[in-house]
């Protein structure tokens, strides 16, 4: 019976212990986990990219709404400016001193023995700054208007030309007081008070006389 010799039993043998080595497995695994592992990195990798590309999106949106809103702030505080001016138009023209009312008025203060002579008109404003709108935590908070204290003062000079000269002082003083034109606009507080009076003088023709201002205060507006 012929004898089989392998001669290459030696190296079969090598190569599959080298096969079975561990090390080699434990490489094998090794790469196998570092290949998932840069298939899980780049997954999320491109997680982040596409959130930030969400979040420039987001962004892009809330940058346009704020400019909208600021837009909207604007036009509301144009619109309340618009309105106060216009309050501030419509109440100047309802209260302003109307002069001719003034001497319609004056025609009807009928006192025997008394004449006026000369009506003067006297007045006066105090001018106070405004304060503008502004936005407080993205509300609208109203400011004022600039507002002007309008004083009027009537002086009212007269003579007294009765048969007893000065008599007829108080009486046309109490007359204007109570005439209804006089009693809507002066204060209610002292609104006519004698501020002079002269001792009797004579005219041309020899009759006494006497001169007297009356001063007329009126109610303060405000315009």
């Amino acid at each position: 019976m012929p004898i089989r010799i392998n001669l290459l039993a030696e190296a079969q043998i090598a190569e599959d212990l080298r096969r079975r080595d561990p090390v080699k497995r434990a490489i094998y695994v090794g790469a196998f986990i570092m290949v998932l592992a840069l298939a899980w990195s780049s997954s999320r990798q491109l997680a982040v990219m596409i959130s930030r590309s969400d979040l420039t999106q987001v962004q892009r949106e809330i940058e346009s709404r704020t400019n909208e809103w600021q837009n909207i702030v604007a036009s509301q505080k144009k619109v309340f400016d618009t309105r106060a001016k216009l309050a501030s138009l419509q109440q100047l023209t309802g209260a302003r001193f109307l002069q001719g009312n003034l001497l319609n008025a004056l025609q009807q203060l009928n006192l025997e023995g008394v004449q006026l002579t000369r009506i003067k008109l006297d007045q006066s404003y105090l001018k106070l700054d405004g304060t503008p709108n502004r936005t407080n935590d993205d509300n609208v908070v109203l400011g004022h208007p600039a507002v002007t204290t309008e004083k009027i003062v009537v002086l009212l000079d007269a003579r007294d030309i009765s048969a007893s000269p000065g008599d007829q002082v108080n009486k046309f003083k109490e007359v204007v007081a109570s005439q209804p034109y006089f009693q809507s606009i002066l204060n209610k507080t002292n609104g006519v008070q004698l501020v002079s009076l002269s001792s009797p003088q004579f005219g041309p023709d020899g009759k006494p006389y006497v001169l007297f201002t009356l001063e007329c205060d009126l109610s303060q507006q405000y315009r």
